[in-house]
């Protein structure tokens, strides 16, 4: 009894954990992530809503296709009905869908007003720049311009870096440069990809945020992060060969340690990355929010 009570709680702990993951993706994750912004909580919350419409249609489905197959298979009606239609059943699929879809047409028109609907005085105008197979990032409107590039981090270089933990600077998702905003400002985010270039799109899931990078179009889109954290993301539009090689990385941090980090990140941005990882984890590296979420 002891042991299989041993067995449930490190099941629902594993569970809880997986659940507190807002900053990268989980082995055997079978939901969203957890939201980070508001507009990830209106996606999370649509997608549980949709589902009170989705899993009774399709049980319903299901039911009337078992009944069609066992009432009317062949031995139990040697003699075909002839019935050619049914004004109640035909007013009934007709309203019925028209119905579902009213109910969820309002809430994602309204979501989608959200994401597009970009807030008046963004605190923060970031420009990513997306280019084979890199973003590059141009921090906008300061007295001193920052601008960086971000490369996926090589397991070579992790040491140099002090990014040697991979649970906390996963693989193929960690970066040498992560982008840095505040925590509960509202950052307006363009999107492009270089002239020469192909279609990229920028990619952050617990942020709730997608949009295409396209050469010579500036596309807008915005953001406003609740907690503190390493976000991850990728590309998600199919780039080329090394596509799969060019994630998105975002530092989450309070707003003392963001104006330390912008104000040396003017001149040098590495020694501004080493002061910032220095003061998130006391000079160790990161651990993740879901990590110390989880415990």
């Amino acid at each position: 009894m002891n042991r299989a009570y041993a067995v449930m709680t490190g099941l629902i702990c594993l569970l809880f954990a997986s659940a507190a993951a807002a900053d990268k993706p989980v082995d055997w994750q079978m939901g969203l992530q957890q939201a980070a912004t508001p507009i990830m909580r209106e996606i999370r919350w649509f997608e549980q809503y949709t589902l009170w419409f989705i899993v009774p249609v399709t049980l319903l489905v299901l039911a009337l296709l078992i009944y069609v197959v066992l009432k009317f298979r062949a031995s139990a009606n040697p003699v075909p009905s002839r019935t050619s239609h049914n004004t109640m059943i035909e007013i009934v699929w007709t309203i019925g869908p028209v119905l579902i879809l009213f109910f969820l047409a309002i809430p994602s028109f309204n979501l989608l007003n959200a994401q597009l609907q970009i807030p008046q005085n963004p605190d923060l105008t970031i420009k990513a720049t997306a280019t084979q197979w890199l973003w590059s990032y141009e921090y906008e409107g300061g007295e001193n311009p920052v601008s960086f590039d971000s490369y996926l981090l090589k397991d070579e270089d992790r040491a140099a870096a002090g990014k040697e933990d991979k649970a906390a600077y996963p693989r193929l998702l960690a970066v040498d440069n992560e982008m840095v905003v505040p925590v509960n400002k509202t950052v307006r985010l363009l999107v492009t990809a270089a002239p020469t270039d192909v279609i990229h799109a920028f990619a952050m899931p617990a942020f709730g945020l997608k949009i295409d990078a396209v050469p010579g179009r500036l596309n807008e889109t915005w953001f406003h992060a609740e907690k503190e954290g390493l976000y991850y993301g990728q590309c998600s539009e199919l780039c080329g060969k090394d596509h799969a090689f060019m994630p998105i990385a975002i530092r989450v941090v309070s707003d003392e340690q963001y104006a330390t980090w912008l104000a040396t990140a003017a001149s040098d941005v590495p020694a501004a990355n080493r002061a910032l990882m220095a003061s998130v984890d006391g000079g160790k590296p990161a651990v993740l929010v879901a990590e110390t979420e989880s415990k």
